[in-house]
């Protein structure tokens, strides 16, 4: 049973207590470059990133942005691209400095420890990949869209593989969640957009795989002022 069934709405606090490892987390804004991203794929959300809660660990968010609002809890540096979130000031800074609704999707239930282990040597792989240029990230993600006609194609997109120059966020977490078995390998990873994780959306996930509907997450005024506070 999902750990939040019968929840609609939830305070941050509430979601960050109930988050687990591999819950989702989307996010709607209203800027320029938002609608942009959510008119090039036909998408209701504009971000996606996941969570990685694990033994006594504040929860965090995995994520690719262009922002370095935040230290990266993996290397301990201010950086852009794919990066590793203390996960309630990334949705703070998301809701007070982006403008950004958030909703929480979560995984019925909880994944095991090799699945914890994929995610991790996802994330020591993955970790400072750069997000890539509006023209490269159009490019990439037409390019999933494409037939599965070449296995270069197929090298040159999969963010799964070595030697990645640059990830947005949906393919960090379609990779992240392809290396820990809850999707299939069907697509590339480049096929994905926000959108996909959206619950109208059909997502590929592995057989017995489960998430729950979107559960919108409520900011306080303190929560929006302590991320419109943060360093651009």
């Amino acid at each position: 049973m999902n750990r939040s069934e019968h929840a609609s709405r939830m305070s941050l606090d509430e979601a960050v207590e109930s988050t687990r490892t591999g819950d989702i987390w989307i996010f709607r804004g209203s800027s320029g470059a938002d609608r942009a991203i959510r008119t090039l794929t036909n998408s209701p959300v504009n971000h996606v990133g996941t969570a990685v809660v694990l033994d006594d660990l504040p929860p965090l968010m995995w994520h690719a942005e262009l922002g370095k609002s935040l230290p990266d809890m993996w290397t301990g540096r201010f950086q852009r691209g794919v990066q590793l979130h203390d996960l309630r000031a990334a949705v703070q800074v998301w809701g007070g400095r982006y403008g950004q609704r958030a909703w929480l999707r979560q995984l019925a239930q909880p994944v095991t420890r090799e699945q914890e282990d994929a995610l991790m040597r996802t994330i020591a792989r993955l970790d400072g990949t750069p997000f890539p240029s509006t023209a490269r990230l159009a490019s990439r993600w037409f390019g999933g869209r494409l037939p599965r006609a070449t296995s270069l194609l197929r090298r040159r997109t999969r963010v799964s593989g070595a030697g990645l120059e640059s990830a947005y966020c949906a393919e960090v977490v379609a990779s992240t969640y392809e290396a820990m078995g809850l999707l299939t390998s069907e697509r590339r990873t480049n096929w994905y957009d926000p959108g996909r994780f959206w619950s109208g959306d059909r997502l590929p996930l592995a057989p017995g795989v489960v998430l729950g509907d979107e559960i919108e997450v409520v900011l306080s005024r303190a929560d929006l002022a302590a991320g419109a506070a943060r360093r651009p």
